[in-house]
């Protein structure tokens, strides 16, 4: 299946919503437009043109494992050399590391057509950049000297090594040990499993960050540290060293994202050394975890687009019945299925929810930024608080949003849909992964109700829903967005009561948290979407008036709009009645009474 990034809506949403150029001037690192743009040109030339005709061999052929040493898809070394070589790699990286310094804001939508390309190719790529972040955040200079140059370049490539059999979501759980050694070292023991990356044969060296216990460690979480164990052992002067004591054990079988190799691995005794403080692992890896979220987000998102642009081209061109008003096309022997009513449906849903959840991306990369980069200290610490708050919803709605996007492209083609030769299934298939690692979906709804509303009594949500509310004033009087505006006012009200009943809900019986989480995050989501919309609708109305051309592009983003208030937004009232349908329907029936 082809790939073409969609640079038009990308630009509008990075140059005419966010302000790209400003941000980047506020943030100090001298990107202008013409500089934003050009990178992502080439960006989708390298996408589309190396990456996406990789995707449907890589999952036929598979990796393969022999004596120890994983074998990926034919063409990945070749493309992830280019990846190296032409400085993609290094995109986001500090600069006193050889990093690049992009801002989320821009690098984020050159992940979303990475994801959308080849989701499989990515993965070997993704954790390096968390990685990055945790050891300059929390390691030794002697450790940063080692291994952050070469992992920023790419050349080594990082994993995060979290989960074992018994240990999933709970990693009070872990049994993985670490004994200290006399030169201030460890001997890291134990099995991980579902390591993404952990083994494969597209960088020089691979640099595991594992979670491990200390002899001394308290139980529980609070006894968990975090320890860097290289595949080979680096020297003193960067370069390659001994090979670690650490191995593949498995490559697991996996429904999709079969070019991607994830594997059980084992560490007999293998060298490490901790990053940060000894039983503070879980505050370093968190470092690491909402880069990650924040990246499996846009996976979400990168599949959706693919599917979509499949099911658009099929759509356009698959000729069959007449319209139901009559013939659409009379010179053809049908008309193409476009014309009906229940396709565009489909289509519709897929486009609202993409471009929708590319601006809520698009909107948590910029306070990823800010959180790290505005100059006043009192600003970075209100957008740490709101991409906090924006993290789980971003990976959860719009990893969720994926799987439904795929869905709906298979259900366009139609039978073809579900045969393999047509790409669409893989994409289905690919997207499932998503809502499950880094924490699955049911996850981040408990740590967006547990953690990021009830931690502050709702405070930063309340000033999420204020900033938009402010929007909606400014629109409400403008005659073309008057109904849009009153439309997303009236739910970001409702909204707002929601939030109270939720919050005293969760006071009044603990077990609402987990009843109300999963239907309360979407209900942000679809609201949160709402706002964007609008956002975007008073855009397009604005270049309207303008006159500056591209007239038929600013009258969809408006058509969008309207389709989404109308079609897509009513599904938040269901999860509004859900959430009031509380905990004791949920919690009243007894284990053994579920089936008989």
């Amino acid at each position: 299946m082809e790939y073409t990034a969609p640079l038009r809506d990308m630009r509008f949403v990075l140059h005419e919503l966010f302000d790209a150029s400003g941000h980047c001037a506020l943030l100090g690192n001298g990107l202008d437009r013409e500089l934003i743009d050009g990178v992502l040109e080439e960006a989708a030339r390298y996408t589309g043109g190396e990456i996406a005709p990789l995707n449907r061999n890589s999952d036929e052929e598979g990796v393969t494992l022999e004596n120890g040493e994983v074998r990926t898809p034919q063409g990945f070394v070749e493309a992830y050399r280019q990846y190296v070589d032409n400085g993609w790699a290094s995109m986001t990286g500090p600069a006193e590391y050889g990093g690049q310094g992009f801002p989320q804001l821009v690098a984020c939508a050159f992940h979303e057509m990475l994801m959308a390309a080849s989701l499989s190719f990515r993965v070997y790529s993704g954790l390096t950049e968390g990685a990055v972040l945790a050891l300059y955040k929390h390691g030794s200079e002697e450790l940063k000297s080692a291994y952050l140059e070469k992992l920023v370049s790419g050349r080594w490539t990082g994993t995060m090594c979290l989960t074992e059999p018994q240990a999933g979501t709970d990693l009070a759980l872990l049994r993985t040990r670490a004994a200290p050694q006399a030169d201030g070292s460890y001997r890291v023991s134990g099995s991980k499993i579902f390591i993404s990356g952990g083994e494969h044969d597209m960088s020089e060296n691979i640099v595991h960050l594992v979670l491990a216990r200390l002899p001394d460690a308290p139980p529980g979480v609070k006894g968990i540290s975090l320890l860097l164990v290289p595949k080979f052992i680096a020297n003193a002067d960067g370069t390659l060293g001994a090979r670690n004591a650490l191995s593949c054990g498995a490559l697991e079988h996996k429904m999709g994202i079969k070019g991607a190799a994830t594997c059980v691995m084992n560490f007999d005794g293998a060298t490490g050394w901790v990053v940060g403080a000894p039983n503070q692992g879980l505050a370093c890896m968190f470092t690491m975890m909402n880069d990650a979220r924040f990246q499996v987000g846009l996976q979400g998102l990168g599949l959706a687009e693919q599917a979509w642009q499949g099911a658009l081209a099929y759509a356009r061109e698959r000729l069959q019945s007449r319209g139901l008003a009559g013939a659409q096309y009379p010179d053809k022997p049908a008309d193409p299925i476009i014309v009906h009513p229940d396709v565009r449906r489909m289509l519709l849903t897929q486009k609202t929810l993409v471009e929708g959840g590319r601006m809520l991306a698009m909107y948590c990369a910029r306070q990823l930024d800010l959180e790290h980069g505005h100059p006043a200290p009192e600003l970075r610490q209100a957008a740490g608080r709101r991409a906090a708050l924006l993290i789980p919803i971003v990976k959860a709605f719009l990893t969720d949003m994926g799987q439904e996007v795929t869905s709906l492209g298979v259900q366009v083609y139609g039978g073809h849909g579900y045969i393999r030769e047509w790409g669409m299934e893989q994409l289905m298939r690919d997207s499932r992964i998503t809502q499950l690692y880094e924490g699955t979906n049911g996850i981040q709804a408990l740590d967006y109700i547990r953690r990021k509303l009830l931690g502050d009594g709702g405070a930063e949500l309340s000033a999420l829903q204020a900033e938009f509310s402010e929007l909606c004033d400014r629109q409400v009087e403008h005659p073309a967005l008057r109904e849009l505006a009153a439309t997303v006012q009236a739910r970001l009200g409702e909204w707002r009561e929601l939030t109270a009943e939720v919050i005293a809900a969760t006071q009044r019986d603990p077990q609402e948290i987990g009843a109300v989480s999963v239907d309360f995050l979407h209900y942000s989501a679809y609201v949160l979407l709402a706002g964007f919309w609008l956002q975007a609708a008073a855009r397009a109305q604005e270049a309207l008036q303008e006159g500056g051309g591209e007239e038929a592009f600013y009258r969809a983003k408006l058509a969008s709009a309207d389709f989404y208030l109308r079609r897509v937004l009513p599904r938040a009232s269901g999860h509004r009645e859900a959430i009031r349908g509380g905990a004791a329907c949920l919690m009243a029936l007894a284990a053994d009474s579920f089936a008989f």
